[in-house]
């Protein structure tokens, strides 16, 4: 069933106002564009609302009897756009972010920490996943929004580029390397490396330069999170090779995060949405924090 709103918010303010002038007025209409939207409700009730002369319009029975239910639907409507409009003027409400596990760990609370100081009041659904998984969730519209490490173009994804994240080597303070200003692939020989298990590219990544340089990849201690291989780190148990984002920007007494070369290896990170789908305001807001730190901050 199709229903005609312009016609009963003309009926509504006719009845109301009294009359089509002042009803033309309020709407910004001419009288017979209101006129109009009048009697083509009226034709598709089949009723007559209004009985109108040359000198004054008055209410049919009918008319008075659908005058309250006329008022709920233009009082409800002109609430849901009001609403609407303040979403959009505010840019509030809530959404749903895929982010990979480094991110999540570290950076992403300082993002959304600036975030929530603009837009206290909107709330964020976090997907914490694999790269590959935070892709599919945007493009399954699961999630508006993804931060993953750039990968095959898709030509349903928008990639928008973040920061290059360095794979460094981190190692306690009381390592012979902690000293150190960089460290080459080649002189991990020997040492006892914390790995990260999982099929994942920057594993991939890590085992390809580590063998290009003759280190053994296999090691004592492989752990299922990053941040778990942080803190063996911290507690001195081993090194290992990880993104500059597992730390974060801050720091932590007594890891030592040091330069890799030879090469210097990066992850390049994307901030992923989805083409031709609009962003909720709330999603776009958050869109807008994370490029203008991106821009500002971007970590080496």
């Amino acid at each position: 069933m199709k229903i005609d709103f312009a016609g009963i918010q003309a009926f509504v303010s006719v009845a109301e106002l009294g009359g089509f002038n002042k009803a033309a007025h309020e709407l910004h209409l001419t009288q017979t564009a209101l006129t109009r939207r009048v009697q083509k409700l009226e034709a598709y009730l089949g009723l007559r609302l209004l009985d109108r002369t040359t000198r004054s319009v008055a209410l049919t029975a009918v008319g008075q009897e659908f005058l309250p239910k006329a008022r709920a639907v233009v009082a409800e409507m002109n609430s849901a756009i009001g609403q609407l409009k303040e979403t959009a003027r505010t840019s509030s409400g809530s959404f749903t972010l895929a982010c990979m596990s480094t991110m999540s760990a570290r950076l992403l609370p300082l993002l959304i920490r600036q975030y929530a100081d603009v837009h206290p009041a909107n709330r964020i659904r976090l997907l914490d996943m694999t790269s590959n998984d935070v892709r599919d969730a945007v493009l399954n519209r699961k999630a508006e929004l993804g931060i993953a490490i750039h990968g095959e173009a898709h030509p349903e994804l928008n990639e928008h580029f973040l920061f290059d994240d360095a794979l460094v080597f981190y190692c306690h303070e009381s390592h012979p390397f902690a000293a150190r200003p960089r460290v080459n692939w080649k002189d991990l020989k020997g040492s006892d490396l914390i790995m990260v298990r999982g099929f994942t590219a920057t594993r991939l990544l890590i085992e390809y330069h580590l063998l290009t340089h003759g280190v053994r990849a296999g090691s004592a201690y492989e752990v299922q999170y990053h941040s778990t291989a942080v803190n063996l780190v911290e507690a001195g148990v081993g090194c290992a090779v990880l993104p500059w984002s597992a730390l974060g920007p801050g720091g932590r007494s007594p890891i030592r995060r040091i330069a890799l070369v030879g090469p210097k290896v990066h992850r390049r990170v994307m901030l992923f949405t989805r083409k031709n789908a609009s962003l909720s305001p709330a999603a776009q807001a958050f869109f807008d924090v994370v490029m203008q730190v991106s821009a500002g901050k971007a970590p080496n």
